[in-house]
């Protein structure tokens, strides 16, 4: 044990004896730490440096610098080598800084090799691990490197920061002043003018069970069993995203309605024949000529998104919720229809298997499994590959559930993510 852990383990001892204990148990001799020199130097754990090499203090500044002004309680995911921690503590505007810990083994390494006790020791700093909380907090800092070295305790944390550090990123395609967003809805406003409102879905159940069904490889267990509910008179309602439909059809499985509200979803995914016993609920960034061909009953709806503002204004319509997916609404509308028991086939946010999803080949559906650089951990406690925006809709996907205490969620595999908030159905999972 060197001087410097003791120095510092004395003051996390006396502060948070829980975080020391835990500490403790860490395993620092497992990581992969080098110097790494520049104009300065820094700590290199498995190849990512925890700061720059150049000026560590300079970086520091830089981020302090982004402080709200009004900020008197401040988060900072990661501990970094305690330089951020030092620089916000010289801010006399803040009373209380929360440290969250995204690796344990990274926090104990650095507590061997360089002294913290200053920041430890002040009485504004609180400490704990970032998973005691299942949500983030803000306003937040979270430092680059422990982004990647986040450890499996801390990753729904981790998915969640980088989500929320994205969002505005990712939001840029929906700027109500496109050109392409603007033609697109006047091109769908004359079917939401003919089309039903999805609000008249909402309430219908009547205690119904519901099965929501995506397009994650998961679902190819489900096919001979939901093949099976054909014969059934009664039978849970099954709602299907717009990808899933084809490879279900083929499987001999009809679905009762079908959501859909991506501009790039073509007849290809959803083929208009014999369609007439088949709802297709959408939103009106979807393609017309895929809504105008759709058989069956149609039903239009909104989300909160700007790009609806003014055509909510001019053909009210019932909203879904969208985080991002089509599994969103989805499942929103299995709620707002009055289900008290959801269950989710094929949403597993991964590619388990070695494959992206069910029914499809690789990269038919956009993202190729040797792209995926990403991981979370599946229903069996393992490191499952998946892609950043599929972390992000599994995240708001959490989010609802959390929401909505009165429905029981039951997730069909183990294989791919874990869900928060839902069970195992005992009837589905091997």
């Amino acid at each position: 044990m060197s001087e410097f852990f003791e120095r510092n383990f004395q003051v996390i001892e006396q502060r948070w004896p829980a975080v020391a204990q835990r500490l403790l148990l860490e395993n620092a001799g497992e990581l992969q730490a080098d110097l790494v020199e520049g104009l300065g130097s820094t700590l290199s754990i498995n190849g990512i440096q925890l700061t720059s090499r150049h000026d560590r203090l300079a970086e520091a500044d830089l981020q302090a610098g982004s402080l709200p002004p009004d900020a008197t309680a401040v988060h900072v995911y990661g501990t970094g080598l305690g330089d951020l921690q030092n620089r916000l503590l010289e801010q006399a505007e803040v009373e209380h800084l929360y440290v969250h810990i995204l690796n344990g083994s990274v926090f104990a390494l650095v507590l061997q090799l360089l002294d913290q006790s200053s920041w430890l020791a002040d009485p504004r700093v609180e400490m704990l691990y970032a998973g005691d909380l299942a949500e983030l907090q803000l306003p937040f800092f979270a430092l680059p490197a422990e982004l990647v070295l986040a450890d499996d305790f801390n990753a729904k944390i981790r998915d969640r920061l980088i989500s929320e550090t994205h969002l505005a990123f990712n939001n840029r395609e929906f700027d109500p002043r496109a050109p392409e967003i603007i033609e697109r809805l006047q091109s769908t406003f004359g079917l939401v003018q003919r089309d039903r409102d999805v609000a008249e879905l909402f309430g219908t159940l009547n205690g119904r069970e519901v099965f929501v069904i995506a397009t994650g490889p998961s679902l190819e267990q489900h096919f001979e069993r939901l093949r099976g509910l054909n014969s059934q008179a009664e039978r849970p309602l099954l709602i299907c995203v717009d990808t899933a439909y084809r490879p279900l059809i083929i499987q001999g499985i009809r679905p009762d309605i079908v959501v859909s509200i991506d501009q790039r979803i073509s007849a290809r995914h959803l083929p208009p024949e014999d369609t007439g016993a088949i709802a297709l609920v959408y939103l009106p960034m979807a393609d017309p000529s895929v809504i105008e061909a759709w058989q069956g009953r149609r039903y239009a709806g909104y989300s909160a998104s700007p790009v609806y503002h003014q055509m909510r204004q001019q053909l009210p319509r019932g909203e879904l919720y969208v985080g991002g997916s089509v599994i969103h609404p989805a499942v929103d509308l299995a709620v707002r229809m009055g289900a008290e028991q959801v269950t989710l086939f094929g949403a597993d946010f991964a590619f388990p298997h070695d494959k992206t999803h069910a029914g499809w080949g690789d990269g038919d559906l956009g993202p190729q499994l040797d792209a995926s650089r990403h991981w979370v951990l599946d229903g069996h406690g393992q490191r499952v590959k998946t892609q950043l925006n599929f972390r992000s809709y599994l995240c708001e996907l959490e989010r609802f559930v959390a929401g909505h205490p009165q429905v029981r969620f039951y997730n069909s595999s183990r294989d791919g993510a874990m869900i928060v908030g839902t069970a195992f159905h005992p009837e589905f999972v091997r």
